[in-house]
């Protein structure tokens, strides 16, 4: 680390920590659901939290970020270098945190429907959680998951995100599905089909026999995530948004 400049002194500033705190989210048995931890020290021990924890002092926020991502969900990092990873917003309240003076950078992560986590660091356990039954949450925690969550939302709209939540081979079925479950409404499904299809770079059909889902209809075809990352036009939700959704 290099000394500081002449006539500079770092000690005369009052000294506070950064750290990451991640909104990880996945869509499991047809519902919106987010990584949470149960800390296992103080402050708010035994309660629930977003996962996260402080940067490295040579080490990125971003990099954090990662390095925590990989630590809770039991994957290596090269493995989460795969997942969606967006920077939400920076929280800074003075008093966020009782311990000091900490600001947060948050992320929001997507990811397609993994093994139970691990927890790691200090966490005492790890799980998934439905989004919309997450109870009261440690530091500010409700709020940074709120923000995230309507902020997906929105992207939905314009971006090619949704196929982050599904596995690397999906049928247009389990795609509006992550549609449906995000934004909490029911779309119909030849529009959605036709939307996708006439989409450029949307989707990328899979060569291949089609793969039973599971229902009595005949098998469905297989898609792949394309080239494209914005949609034009845009897919936009239907009139009737879930209550308190702004987005």
């Amino acid at each position: 680390m290099s000394s500081a400049p002449e006539g500079y002194d770092p000690h005369a500033f009052f000294p506070f920590a950064v750290t990451v705190d991640l909104a990880v989210f996945t869509v499991r048995e047809a519902r919106l659901h987010v990584l949470l931890v149960e800390r296992g020290e103080a402050p708010y021990k035994g309660r629930w939290a977003l996962p996260g924890g402080f940067v490295l002092p040579r080490e990125s926020a971003e990099a954090a970020a990662r390095r925590e991502l990989a630590e809770e969900t039991g994957l290596t990092q090269k493995s989460v270098c795969g997942f969606h990873l967006e920077q939400l917003r920076t929280y800074s309240d003075p008093d966020r945190d009782p311990r000091m003076r900490v600001v947060s950078v948050a992320y929001a992560a997507l990811v397609p429907d993994l093994p139970e986590p691990r927890g790691g660091g200090d966490a005492a356990h790890a799980q998934w959680w439905d989004a919309g039954a997450t109870g009261p949450l440690a530091f500010d925690h409700d709020r940074i998951l709120a923000d995230a969550h309507d902020r997906i939302g929105a992207r939905l709209e314009y971006s090619c995100l949704a196929t982050a939540f599904c596995p690397a081979e999906f049928t247009l079925g389990e795609l509006q599905q992550v549609y449906e479950t995000v934004w909490g409404v029911e779309l119909d499904r030849p529009n959605f089909r036709r939307k996708v299809l006439t989409t450029p770079g949307f989707v990328k059909a899979v060569d291949g026999p089609p793969r039973r889902t599971g229902g009595r209809g005949k098998p469905a075809a297989l898609y792949r995530a394309g080239a494209a990352t914005a949609l034009h036009p845009p897919l936009l939700r239907p009139e009737g948004r879930p209550e308190g959704r702004t987005s």
